[in-house]
């Protein structure tokens, strides 16, 4: 059987490693992750999710507290429309964000920004317009659009000088959803450079309904395949969601797709944004331990460790600071179950929320411990120490590994190296 490093991903005239790793948010997939894939010839993703958040944490700057302050005198009312977000902010922190990542890139791989269109920010056509169009300016190599269908996305910045040449790209987990939006784009006269095709075994918002498990990635990526052939629409395709050995990822390349993407086994990495500790409750899951649910306001449903602090976890909307899941009428699904849970318990200081998370807060503290199907298996990718934890990994180590791996067989990181 071939090897990953057997194909190559021709991109705009680049040759690149055919691995690219996910958008991991908030600040999950780090700008030093995202660096890393690049420098080892692959595609690397951070994401723009929360970028307030990041910003202030990387780079101490006071774009939450700002709002917050602005917004304070609202802190106890339900009705959160008037917290509305500065575009001329989030362009800075985009700006800031991406442009510090770019300046440090090295190596042959592209880095690619994520940009959830389900982060509506009470002004969603016009919060996401600066989202984009900010990334194209700090000079990224291009955008992934993720969870949303993202109709109107490219007319957004259809006038933006790098709308050509920058790479563009779409995720999706149906062909109804890729129809949808390449019907939009061709108003546009301009493709997707690359769809990836989302799995139901992947991790954290999901394309599908609580059926998830009567799908499968390989069906749907050949059917996507056979649209294209018969629309004669030669657009590179990149399966996601459980793949998690590089023979998984060999296997799709032998039949046809254009390179993988995985995120899952490099939330173990010391690249990775997760506290260290949480990186050891990914390593200590079991196959139980893991379920898909509801609690997202996003309306899609998650999978996630079922330890996961948010779920249940009845905490005030913090919509002043942050605010980005409220809809264009500043209204969240959060906010309305909260609300209840505290008029049905009069005078009580806290209550428990079971069918929805706060979902900013809890991201932003690291509480929603996202994963894929088979992040169970993650223990088997490495060593377990003296005291019972488990050696971080690097990316570098889990990037070659699907790289150069056959067989099905996981490379354990040398014997005593590394935290």
């Amino acid at each position: 059987m071939k090897r990953v490093d057997d194909f190559r991903w021709r991109l705009g005239g680049r040759e690149l490693v055919p691995i690219v790793i996910g958008g991991m948010g908030v600040d999950i997939s780090t700008a030093e992750l995202a660096l890393e894939a690049a420098r080892l010839g692959g595609v690397g993703h951070i994401s723009d999710a929360m970028v307030h958040t990041v910003t202030d944490r990387h780079f101490d700057t006071k774009f939450v507290k700002e709002k917050l302050q602005q917004y304070k005198f609202n802190v106890a009312n339900p009705d959160k429309s008037v917290v509305r977000f500065d575009l001329g902010r989030i362009a800075e922190a985009t700006r800031l964000h991406v442009g510090h990542t770019m300046e440090r890139k090295r190596g042959d791989g592209l880095i690619l920004v994520n940009c959830m269109e389900k982060l509506s920010m009470n002004a969603p056509r016009e919060t996401l317009r600066v989202r984009l169009a900010a990334a194209l300016d700090a000079g990224i190599d291009g955008i992934t659009l993720a969870a949303g269908l993202h109709l109107s996305s490219l007319a957004l910045i259809e006038d933006h000088p790098r709308f050509r040449d920058a790479k563009l790209g779409i995720i999706v987990s149906s062909l109804r959803a890729l129809q949808l939006f390449l019907k939009k784009s061709f108003r546009t006269g301009r493709l997707p450079d690359y769809i990836v095709v989302e799995g139901p075994l992947a991790g954290g918002h999901l394309g599908f309904g609580l059926d998830w498990t009567r799908h499968d990635l390989a069906s749907i990526v050949a059917e996507i395949r056979r649209y294209l052939v018969s629309e004669k629409l030669d657009i590179p395709l990149i399966p996601a969601g459980g793949i998690f050995t590089g023979s998984d990822a060999a296997g799709f390349l032998e039949n046809g797709a254009s390179a993988v993407q995985v995120a899952t086994r490099f939330t173990v990495t010391r690249e990775c944004g997760l506290p260290d500790e949480v990186k050891q409750r990914y390593f200590e899951v079991t196959e139980e331990g893991i379920e898909v649910n509801m609690i997202s306001p996003t309306g899609y449903p998650m999978r996630m460790l079922s330890s996961s602090p948010a779920i249940g976890a009845g905490i005030r909307p913090n919509c002043e600071a942050y605010g980005y899941l409220l809809d264009g009428s500043g209204g969240c699904s959060y906010i309305a179950a909260y609300h209840r849970e505290m008029a049905a318990h009069p005078g009580a200081r806290r209550v428990p929320v079971t069918d929805k998370t706060c979902l900013c807060t809890q991201m932003r503290n690291f509480d929603v411990w996202t994963c894929g199907h088979y992040a169970y298996r993650l223990k088997d990718t490495s060593r377990r120490r003296e005291d019972g934890g488990y050696q971080l990994l690097t990316v570098e180590h889990v990037f070659q590994d699907y790289q150069f791996s056959t067989d099905g067989r996981i490379a354990l990181p040398e014997e005593g190296k590394g935290a």
